[in-house]
């Protein structure tokens, strides 16, 4: 989505582009060093524990739904959706290794759009308050089949908001439309149920859809887990078989494109500036704050090597090789992120209202501390001498 960002933070976008973030042309440039192996192993080992926890966490909440759909009641729907918050959790910290068109983003097989892609239209998938909206999306349709193949091709079949798979598009059958000016929404349960009772029509496809996409996000995932299982012949070993600087690369433009660009820019500042609950991430479940904690902790995740149980060199290891101080700033500059996205208050449509002063500054800080990390990050490739791959179109 393209978006006017606010002004006050319109110098410090525009200062990426065009400053040197502070050093000398005269600089040497070095060779990335030979320690970077070691932090690119680790970091394949992370990426690899992290994709796991997330599978994980999705058969957990797979099976939640399918008991649910199975028999509706309220603690059935309590239960699913209590899963989905809790798949979130790691999948929100494997963000940090997209952008360089790896598994999750390969431009011919990655399945992150199908899989993460927001904003969404709700009325595509489902009904919709309003004259006409209860016979709104694929569900109420019949002349669409609920089969798999059927939603995935119905993905993004109108525009970039027409969503009919992912996290987003199970949240929203979990939740439904948030009116909920202190909470999340409160679809029924009964919305569910077939037994003539229910409410809303077309129960059965509703039940079958929600299946459907929950079986989907758990195949995908594993498609994630087998490209970066150890000792097999799958991306991890073409990765760590390429050149210590085309594989630094790859990982450090992960990590500045997600702070910069995707949690900074697109996520932050595009939801400060409509003051637009539809515009944050995880709208229907209230959940965008955890979104944003957890895209930093990925962040820092991979810059210092450690992630739940995993603790190896990093890739400020990698860094503080060459420029110690670099290092050191970064890692601050991430801990500071973190701290202010801990800060963030719940519900997130409530700290971009365009009548919470604080609340707005506090996302605004945020945005801010991440837009400073991207210029520390950018001088480690004015340090390596490394072309990074460029931010995605907005």
């Amino acid at each position: 989505m393209k978006h006017h960002l606010p002004t006050l933070c319109t110098v410090p976008l525009l200062a990426f582009c065009v400053l040197s973030c502070g050093s000398d042309d005269d600089d040497e440039v070095k060779a990335v060093p030979a320690n970077a192996a070691d932090a690119l192993s680790n970091y394949a080992e992370i990426v690899y524990a992290s994709y796991s926890d997330s599978l994980e966490s999705a058969q957990a909440l797979d099976a939640a739904i399918d008991s649910f759909v199975a028999a509706p009641s309220a603690a059935g729907l309590t239960a699913a959706r209590e899963a989905w918050l809790d798949a979130r959790e790691p999948y929100l910290q494997t963000e940090v290794y997209r952008f360089y068109d790896g598994p999750i983003d390969n431009p011919d097989s990655g399945p992150e759009g199908q899989m993460n892609a927001w904003p969404l239209d709700e009325n595509y998938i489902d009904y919709v308050e309003g004259p006409g909206g209860e016979s709104e999306g694929i569900i109420n349709d019949p002349e669409v089949p609920i089969t798999e193949e059927s939603i995935v091709d119905a993905n993004e079949g109108i525009d970039e908001k027409s969503i009919s798979t992912g996290y987003h598009a199970i949240e929203f059958l979990l939740w439904g439309q948030d009116f909920n000016d202190d909470g999340p929404g409160d679809r029924p349960f009964t919305d569910y149920v077939t037994d003539g009772t229910g409410t809303a029509a077309n129960q059965g496809r509703r039940g079958d859809y929600l299946t459907v996409v929950s079986d989907l996000l758990v195949s995908d995932l594993q498609t994630l887990v087998d490209a970066w299982a150890p000792d097999e012949d799958n991306y991890r070993a073409e990765f760590l078989a390429e050149t210590p600087d085309t594989a630094f690369t790859k990982v450090m433009s992960g990590l500045i494109i997600l702070t910069g660009f995707e949690t900074g820019q697109e996520r932050l500042l595009a939801a400060l500036e409509t003051n637009e609950q539809e515009d944050e991430h995880s709208c229907f479940s209230d959940n965008t704050h955890r979104d944003m904690v957890q895209d930093v902790q990925g962040m820092q995740n991979v810059w210092e090597g450690n992630y739940e149980g995993i603790s190896g060199p990093g890739l400020s290891d990698v860094v503080a090789e060459d420029d110690a101080t670099l290092a050191e700033q970064i890692t601050a500059q991430i801990a500071e992120s973190l701290s202010l996205a801990e800060d963030l208050r719940e519900p997130f449509d409530q700290e971009i209202a365009e009548d919470n002063v604080e609340g707005n500054a506090r996302v605004e800080a945020l945005a801010q501390a991440l837009f400073d990390q991207r210029e520390l990050i950018e001088q480690v490739f004015e340090l390596y001498g490394l072309t990074r791959i460029p931010d995605p179109t907005p």
